[in-house]
């Protein structure tokens, strides 16, 4: 939390209550939560929020890169790294527990926009998700 506080602050930007609830069930979480199951966790502890509500919060969170959207599961994942919406990172996704790791992917998001580029391509956002087994179920 207190890095979300940074980087509200640093950015100017209101972390109010409700964006801070939504984030608080994420970071809770040990796997990514779909809105819905944001909602639920949510109306443990106060009244059920409406869900235009939290996709407002979800939306703020992933612009200010403290949450970000697994595509392939509709979910959102907590994310602690200091990093915008725009910085390219791949999703590492245990096919077996669910569990969802994040490595940068920089290298990867430059040849990948320059293949896109080379072919008259103009790309705006790219994810990058790497399903498999992860170490502790390799186990």
């Amino acid at each position: 939390m207190a890095h979300a506080e940074q980087v509200c602050a640093r950015r100017g930007q209101k972390f109010t209550p409700i964006r801070r609830q939504v984030l608080q069930a994420l970071l809770a979480s040990h796997r990514p939560l779909g809105a819905y199951e944001v909602i639920d966790e949510l109306a443990k502890s106060m009244p059920r929020p409406a869900p235009i509500t939290v996709y407002r919060a979800l939306d703020f969170l992933m612009e200010n890169g403290l949450v970000h959207r697994i595509e392939s599961r509709n979910a959102f994942l907590a994310c602690a790294h200091d990093h915008d919406e725009t910085s390219m990172v791949a999703f590492l996704i245990c096919d077996h527990c669910g569990s969802v790791g994040e490595i940068p992917a920089a290298p990867v998001a430059q040849s990948l926009t320059a293949a896109a580029r080379a072919s008259g391509f103009i790309p705006k956002l790219s994810v990058v998700e790497i399903a498999g087994t992860c170490a502790h179920c390799a186990k």
